[in-house]
């Protein structure tokens, strides 16, 4: 709730009053002319029985306080519709307004006129008598019978139950806004006072200033005070929450904080500093490049900010493990020597002179032109033939290591690019686990019984593959767990199948 109503006639609002604007009894209220100069206000709707700080700074309207403190003080104040519109026209207001009488006035050094009003009775406004100096017009009162009835009287307990609630929430309310609210007996002052102290818009506050029977304005009232205490407890609930949580954060960190101060007083190291310090020195050595370098610390900013015994810790710690022990820049160098792997391969396999002189070929060729993107080597034939030991001996020949991965049966394409990390249990797929397990760079990687692909609901294997061999592609594979970009275009790959 409002407890200072607050208003922008001309100008600007000063600021509320220090004590919320109380309730006056009617009973005295002054018959009222059947003319009475017209006060345009912006901003700021005012109700009968409330007192509120209005400043006028437009010429016009200071002609009309001059004229008024001259003789009854009485005034009609409206509320505009828009409030910037400078010079106001009889549609630019609403017709329902409050007859109010000037209690203080103060000028200010700026110019303008400070004044305090005391809200009067409902009025509307006829027609325009008169333009100039200022507004005058015919104007009639709306009387407001309220017979006493147990539905008004059940209202008003409600209303007035659900403001204390209201009050003993907001912070910021003064211990004399519910001294105010036990002191109004009327229903239709407590329904104008709780109105214009509500956090509402100009548009409802008017609607409230319209309705004319009592009942209807305290069950509106009612509901946006409902509404509010709604809001007010539940704001109370979060900021419990939040309190709690802080409180026990604070905690954790006090204590790790002690901790930390026992185990320096004991000559000890944090295990926990030092666990991330050797983390950090891995990655430094681990020879990643630049983008996955920046990755890498990045997420070990994350587990430095961490809290002690975070769930999310472990995962972190684990995605640092992989980026670290993957072989960046660890390559083996390449044996050429074709007399030498032609002895391996007749060592190893007897016959079979046609594939050894397509092996010795393209070996030949890796010599001539050691980047050059050459054709991927495929094996088919049926069981037992020797496929996989003439991979082998290639990787023998020519020094590296073999990896093979059997493609027999796989129909999920994660099982090629792995898991994304948002997964509980993601880890890389099979490209990424042999060759951290290799320990190099450069492998000779063969992908056996690639006839025996499948696919399903999962994925498509075999289109995940073509990231994979694609020359143009392969030098920035991403693997979904690691998901920073990985060189496979050094690595030898060999296909096998038992028929095309």
């Amino acid at each position: 709730m409002d407890h200072a109503a607050e208003d922008r006639p001309d100008v600007s609002a000063p600021a509320p009053a220090a004590e919320p604007p109380g309730a006056e009894p009617r009973a005295d209220t002054p018959a009222l002319p059947p003319e009475l100069p017209v006060l345009p206000v912006r901003d700021v709707v005012v109700f009968p029985g409330t007192v509120v700080p209005l400043t006028v700074g437009r010429e016009k309207s200071k002609r009309l306080i001059d004229a008024v403190l001259a003789g009854d003080k009485l005034i009609a104040v409206c509320t505009q519709r828009r409030s910037d519109v400078e010079d106001p026209t009889l549609d630019d207001i609403y017709r329902v307004g409050t007859a109010a009488t000037v209690l203080k006035l103060l000028r200010m050094p700026d110019g303008s006129n400070s004044l305090l009003v005391h809200g009067l009775v409902r009025i509307g406004i006829e027609e325009l008598v008169a333009t100039e100096p200022y507004w005058r017009a015919r104007v009639h009162a709306h009387d407001e019978p309220t017979p006493d009835s147990l539905e008004l009287r059940a209202l008003a307990h409600s209303a007035r139950q659900t403001a204390e609630q209201v009050i003993e929430l907001s912070p910021n309310v003064p211990d004399e806004a519910k001294l105010i609210l036990g002191n109004i007996e009327e229903p239709s002052q407590l329904a104008d006072y709780l109105a214009a102290n509500l956090s509402l818009g100009l548009v409802q506050k008017q609607e409230l200033l319209e309705t004319f029977d009592v009942a209807d304005r305290l069950r509106k009232v009612n509901a946006t005070l409902n509404n509010q205490l709604e809001v007010l407890q539940l704001s109370q609930k979060i900021q419990s929450d939040v309190r709690e949580q802080i409180d026990k954060t604070q905690r954790e960190y006090y204590l790790q904080q002690q901790l930390a101060a026992i185990r320096k007083e004991l000559g000890e190291d944090d295990p926990r500093a030092s666990e991330l310090a050797e983390l950090r020195e891995r990655i430094e050595q681990a020879g990643m490049p630049e983008a996955v370098r920046k990755e890498a610390q990045r997420e070990l900013g994350r587990l430095e900010r961490m809290a002690p015994g975070s769930p999310e810790q472990g995962l972190i710690r684990d995605y640092l493990d992989w980026l670290i022990q993957m072989p960046w820049n660890r390559l083996t160098e390449d044996n050429l020597d074709l007399n030498r792997a032609a002895e391996i391969l007749d060592a190893d396999h007897y016959g079979l002179e046609k594939i050894k002189r397509r092996i010795l070929e393209y070996l030949a060729v890796r010599k001539l032109k050691p980047d050059g993107r050459g054709p991927i080597l495929c094996f088919v034939g049926p069981p037992g033939v020797g496929k996989t030991s003439l991979g082998q001996s290639i990787a023998r020949a020519l020094g590296r290591a073999f990896i093979r991965i059997s493609l027999g049966g796989v129909r999920d394409e994660a099982d090629i690019r792995g898991h994304r990390r948002t997964y509980i249990g993601a880890i890389p797929g099979r490209i990424v686990q042999e060759l951290r397990k290799a320990g190099t760079r450069n492998p000779v990687l063969m992908l056996d019984e690639l006839d025996k692909l499948g696919a399903d609901f999962r994925g498509d294997p075999a289109a995940a593959l073509l990231e994979v061999l694609d020359p143009q592609q392969n030098h920035t594979f991403t693997d979904h767990y690691l998901g920073v970009p990985l060189d496979l275009s050094r690595v030898l790959f060999i296909g096998t199948a038992n028929q095309m």
